[in-house]
C-alpha cells in the first residue's frame, strides 16, 4: 500500500492567522497519526508564515509515524534538518517568498549543489528525496546526486485529470518506470486529491508515498479530520 503523509502547513495557516496556540498543529500531527497517516510532513519556510522552526522542534522528539521535512536546502534549511534527524528530507527547488512548490528542480544545471547536498543528509543516516518533475532526461541527473528517491510533482496530472485521466498520468507512469529502472524509491505530491488520487496510484507503478496537505485540510472542514484521513486512505487501497 502505498503510504499517506499528511502535511499540516495549512493548520499552522490558521494558527498563525489568529495568533496564540488553536489550532495546536503538535497535538493535530499527534491525532492524524492515531487515525491512520503513516507520516507527517512540513514544509518551514524562512518566513515562518505557516510552519514554525520551533514547531519542527517540538514534533520531533513525540511523532511515532515517518517525520518528513521539505524545503529549499539554504544553509538555514540544511541546519535544521541536521538538527532534528527526520526520517526524510525532500529537497524543493523553491526560492524564499514564493507561494507554493510550482516545478521540480533542474538537476541538470544543480546536480553538484543536490549532490553536496544529500552526501550530507545521506551521511547523517537521513532518507532523500528531490522535488523532480517527469522529464526522464533530468531523472537520469537525479540519480547522479546519490539521492533515495524522488518525489514527482503532480500539479500537472491534477490539471489534466478531469479533461483526459490516461493523457494526464501517462508521463507519470513513465517517469516511474524510469525511476525504477535508476533504482530510484518513488514519492508524489502536489494537488493530489479524494478525486484523483486512487487513479493515480492504481497507473504509477512503485509509487511508496504520497504527501497531501491543502486538499486534505479542505475537505476536513466539511468531512471532519478523522474520517478524512480515513477517506485517503481508503483511496490508496
Amino acid at each position: 500500500m502505498t503510504r499517506l503523509s499528511v502535511n499540516i502547513n495549512k493548520l499552522a495557516t490558521l494558527r498563525n492567522a489568529r495568533g496564540g496556540n488553536n489550532p495546536d498543529v503538535v497535538r493535530m500531527a499527534l491525532d492524524i497519526e492515531r487515525y491512520g497517516a503513516q507520516g507527517i510532513t512540513v514544509h518551514p519556510r524562512p518566513d515562518e508564515r505557516h510552519i514554525r522552526r520551533s514547531d519542527v522542534r517540538s514534533l520531533r522528539p513525540v511523532l511515532t509515524t515517518e517525520f518528513n521535512i521539505e524545503g529549499y536546502p539554504n544553509a538555514e534549511f540544511i541546519d535544521l534538518v541536521l538538527e532534528i534527524g527526520p526520517a526524510q528530507v525532500t529537497l524543493v527547488p523553491d526560492p524564499p517568498g514564493v507561494l507554493t512548490s510550482n516545478a521540480g528542480w533542474d538537476a541538470r544545471t544543480r546536480k553538484s549543489q543536490l549532490k553536496e547536498v544529500v552526501g550530507r543528509f545521506k551521511a547523517a543516516g537521513i532518507r532523500t528525496s528531490i522535488f523532480m518533475g517527469t522529464d526522464i532526461d533530468l531523472l537520469a541527473y537525479a540519480a547522479e546526486t546519490g539521492t533515495d528517491r524522488i518525489e514527482l510533482y503532480t500539479e500537472p496530472y491534477a490539471e489534466g485529470y478531469h479533461r483526459d485521466p490516461e493523457a494526464a498520468v501517462a508521463p507519470f507512469r513513465t517517469a516511474a518506470e524510469r525511476a525504477a529502472e535508476l533504482g530510484l524509491g518513488l514519492n508524489a505530491g502536489h494537488d493530489l486529491d479524494r478525486n484523483n488520487l486512487a487513479f493515480f496510484q492504481r497507473n504509477v507503478p512503485g509509487l511508496l508515498e504520497v504527501s497531501i496537505g491543502h486538499a486534505l485540510i479542505c475537505d476536513a472542514l466539511t468531512f471532519g479530520l478523522e474520517n478524512t484521513v480515513q477517506l485517503y486512505l481508503r483511496e490508496l487501497r
